[in-house]
């Protein structure tokens, strides 16, 4: 805990061992990626989505407004809000390993993200939005399962002994 070099040498060599890339975990993204850059480009050009609304978002193709414009023309954008919010919330249900710099640097991404795409289409922000809430139910699920293998393997060492 002390020497952050040496856990890092030392996770960098469990990782050639176990033959682990650890980018492997950016895959899930760069996959996202492609689909993401199709859809903010087919919100911004496809002329049958214009006046296409969802919930409180009247057009899919501008950001989702709720309430007057204030402050330099921005209002309220709950949608944005919300991915903002579970972004957060998927960043701390997520097990780390990282130093406690990195780990700030971290749950500072969300309000990056906020600020960068405030004024983002709502239909891309409703697609991102439903994204985080899939992630977060496979992240629940992927704990939940490695508690129920850690509980068995417990029960079976304590039967053993």
């Amino acid at each position: 805990k002390d020497k952050p070099q040496e856990v890092n040498s030392k996770m960098m060599e469990l990782y050639r061992t176990e033959k682990i890339n650890p980018l492997g975990g950016c895959l899930p993204i760069l996959l996202q990626l492609p689909v993401f850059f199709a859809l903010y480009s087919a919100l911004d050009s496809a002329v049958e989505l214009r006046q296409v609304s969802f919930l409180w978002a009247t057009d899919l193709t501008k950001p989702d407004l709720v309430g007057p414009q204030f402050l330099f023309g921005y209002g309220i954008h709950p949608l944005i809000l919300m991915m903002t919010a579970l972004m957060a919330l998927q960043q701390k249900m997520t097990p780390s390993t990282m130093d406690p710099i990195q780990q700030k640097m971290m749950m500072m991404m969300p309000v990056i993200m906020l600020v960068m795409l405030y004024n983002l289409p709502s239909g891309l922000t409703l697609y991102w939005t439903v994204s985080q809430v899939f992630s977060i139910i496979q992240l629940k699920y992927s704990l939940y399962i490695a508690k129920r293998e850690e509980e068995k393997e417990n029960s079976l060492k304590s039967k053993t002994a």
